[in-house]
C-alpha cells in the first residue's frame, strides 16, 4: 500500500449513507465524514454518528462498547454521550465531535456538524455562592470541571499544594519519564482556561486549620477563606523507607511533577539504577527507565511481583516481561543500607547504584480531616454521596472510604479514575443532584506495550478463574471471594475488561452515565 492509501480514512463515507443492516446494536462501525474519522452507532431505530477517538488519550471508539444511550472507551473506560457527544465520566472531559443523522431511501446518512453542547442553565434547587475545593489531583480538578460544566457560576476556588495546575499524574511514571510525552501534553487544562471560568487557583498553599462549624479554612499564607461547600481531596503521599542512607540526594520518590523533573535530571550522567518496591510504581518506574538506555535492578521482599493484587500467573507474566526488556529483579529481598553508589540487600548481595528510586505505596494525607474533627477509619469516612460526617463537606479521591456494592464493604483505593469519577460526583451531589457514587472502580497500568485493564476492587480474593494466555498478552482473569466476584483483569481485552464494568453496575443497579444529562 503505497503512503498515501495509508493515511486514507477507514470505512464507509457516512456521508453516503450506510444500511442500517450494517450495524450492529452495541458495537460501533468505523467511518469517515468529510475526511475526517467518525464511528457510527445504534440505539435501537436511533442512529449517531459522532468522533471516532476518545478525548482522553485518542482510544479507538471503534474498538468499544455502546451501551445505552452511550459509548465507551476500551483504554480507559471514558464515557461518551451519543445524543450530546458530552464526556459523561472522567478520564475524557471534552465532549465528541457529532454530526446530525438523517434516515432517508433506506439508508443512514451524516449531514452537517453540529456545534459542541451548551453549558446547562441551572435552575430550581439552591445553589451553595461559595465552593472551595482544597486539593489540586485528580479529584480536585475534576470538581471544578464538573461545576462550571454544570452551569455553576458561584465563587469556586482550587487550593493546591502543587506550584503548577493540575496535570495528567499517571503520565509522569509513564511516557514522562520514558522522555516519549513532553512537558506540555501533562496540563489538564491550559492555564487560560481556569480565568476564563473563574476558577481562583491557589497554588504552593495548604490548608492550615479547618472549622467545619463557622465554615472557614485558614492558608499557611494566613489567608482566611469561607465557603457554603467544601471538597476535601488532599491526596496521598509516598511512604519513606527508614532505611540508613535513604535521605541521600540520589535517592528519589516519584508522586508530583517536580519529583519527575528531579528524577530526570538524575538520569544524566548515570548508568545504573536500583529501583526498591515492586509495585506498580516501582515497574512502570523500571519499565521507563529502561526506555532511557540505563541498567535497572529491581528490589522487592515479594518472590513474585504484584502477585498479592493480579495473581502468581500475571505477576509471573509481568516479571517476564520486564526480564525480556533487561530488568534484573531482586526478590524476596530488602535493601538494608543505601550507600554512596551502593546498596546492600538483607541478602547480603551489595549492587552498584548510581540512582536509587523508592516506590513503595502511598499514605492517605488525612491531618486536615482528623483536626478538623471529621469522622475517620483509615480513610476520610463518606456516605453514598460522598459527603462526610460534617455537612456541606465532601470528601474524594485517595482519602475518602465509601460504601462499596460490588465488595459489600467499605473501600478506599488510590486510583486516579475513581478519584476523577468521585470528583465529578461530589460536584454534582454540591449542586444538590443527590447521586450515588457506584462506579466500578477502574485503573490501568502499562508496562513496556503492554497494559493490564483492572475493574473492580479485590483487596483480597481466595480463587480466580484464568482463560487465555498471559504470554500471549491475551488473557482475563476473575477474581472471587466465595461466589461473589470481585474484579476483572484483562491484557489485551479491553472490551472485555468493558462488558466487566457493564456486568458489575448491573449486578448493583448502578445509575446509568447518561442520566446525567
Amino acid at each position: 500500500m503505497t503512503e498515501e492509501g495509508r493515511n486514507q480514512p477507514e470505512g464507509p463515507d457516512f456521508t453516503q449513507g450506510v444500511a442500517p443492516a450494517e450495524i450492529s446494536e452495541g458495537r460501533p462501525l468505523l467511518g469517515h465524514v468529510a475526511g475526517e474519522d467518525a464511528v457510527m452507532a445504534r440505539q435501537g431505530d436511533e442512529f449517531f454518528v459522532i468522533g471516532a477517538h476518545c478525548t482522553h488519550y485518542h482510544g479507538p471508539l471503534a474498538e468499544g462498547l455502546v451501551v445505552g444511550g452511550s459509548i465507551r472507551c476500551p483504554w480507559h473506560h471514558a464515557c461518551f454521550s451519543l445524543r450530546s457527544g458530552r464526556a459523561l465520566r472522567a478520564p475524557a472531559f471534552d465532549p465528541l465531535p457529532r454530526w446530525r443523522v438523517e434516515q432517508a431511501d433506506g439508508k443512514v446518512f451524516a449531514r452537517e456538524r453540529l456545534p459542541d453542547p451548551a453549558r446547562p442553565e441551572r435552575k430550581g434547587a439552591p445553589e451553595p455562592r461559595g465552593v472551595v475545593i482544597v486539593g489540586g489531583g485528580a479529584a480536585g480538578f475534576a470538581a471544578a470541571q464538573m461545576l462550571r460544566a454544570e452551569g455553576y457560576d458561584g465563587i469556586l476556588e482550587l487550593i493546591s499544594a502543587d506550584l503548577v495546575e493540575p496535570y495528567d499524574r499517571p503520565n509522569l511514571s509513564k511516557d514522562y519519564l520514558a522522555g516519549t510525552a513532553q512537558a506540555d501534553w501533562l496540563p489538564l487544562r491550559d492555564p487560560a482556561w481556569y480565568r476564563d471560568n473563574g476558577v481562583q487557583l491557589r497554588l504552593g498553599q495548604r490548608v492550615e486549620s479547618l472549622d467545619p462549624a463557622g465554615k472557614r479554612l485558614t492558608l499557611t499564607d494566613g489567608a482566611a477563606l469561607s465557603y457554603d461547600a467544601l471538597l476535601l481531596s488532599t491526596g496521598a503521599f509516598p511512604i519513606k523507607l527508614p532505611t540508613p542512607g535513604a535521605e541521600r540526594s540520589h535517592v528519589h520518590y516519584l508522586r508530583s511533577l517536580a519529583d519527575a523533573d528531579r528524577l530526570i535530571a538524575a538520569c544524566a550522567g548515570v548508568r545504573r539504577v536500583a529501583v526498591i518496591g515492586a509495585s506498580f510504581i516501582g515497574l512502570e518506574v523500571a519499565a521507563s527507565l529502561r526506555a532511557r538506555g540505563l541498567d535497572v535492578r529491581v528490589i522487592a521482599p515479594e518472590e513474585i511481583p504484584m502477585a498479592r493484587i493480579l495473581g502468581p500467573e500475571i505477576g509471573a507474566h509481568v516479571k517476564k516481561l520486564h526480564e525480556s526488556h533487561g530488568v534484573i529483579f531482586h526478590l524476596g529481598d530488602t535493601a538494608t543500607e543505601i550507600g554512596e553508589r551502593t546498596l546492600t540487600l538483607k541478602s547480603g548481595a551489595t549492587l552498584d547504584a548510581d540512582l536509587v528510586v523508592i516506590g513503595v505505596g502511598v499514605k492517605p494525607d488525612l491531618s486536615l480531616a482528623q483536626s478538623a474533627g471529621l469522622a475517620v477509619d483509615r480513610g476520610v469516612l463518606v456516605d453514598e454521596y460522598l459527603q462526610t460526617s460534617a455537612p456541606g463537606i465532601y470528601a474524594a479521591g485517595d482519602i475518602a472510604s465509601w460504601p462499596d456494592k460490588i465488595t459489600g464493604e467499605r473501600i478506599r483505593v488510590e486510583h486516579w479514575v475513581v478519584a476523577e469519577r468521585q470528583g465529578q460526583t461530589a460536584a454534582r451531589n454540591i449542586l444538590g443532584r443527590k447521586e450515588k457514587f457506584d462506579a466500578a472502580p477502574f485503573f490501568w497500568s502499562q508496562h513496556y506495550d503492554e497494559a493490564i485493564s483492572y475493574i473492580g476492587n479485590a483487596a483480597s480474593w481466595d480463587r480466580l478463574e484464568m482463560s487465555g494466555d498471559p504470554a500471549a498478552a491475551d488473557c482475563a482473569v476473575s477474581y472471587f471471594k466465595g461466589d461473589r466476584l470481585l474484579a476483572v483483569a484483562t491484557i489485551g481485552r479491553d472490551l472485555d475488561n468493558l462488558r466487566a464494568e457493564v456486568a458489575f453496575e448491573a449486578r448493583i443497579g448502578a445509575e446509568p452515565p447518561e442520566s446525567i444529562e
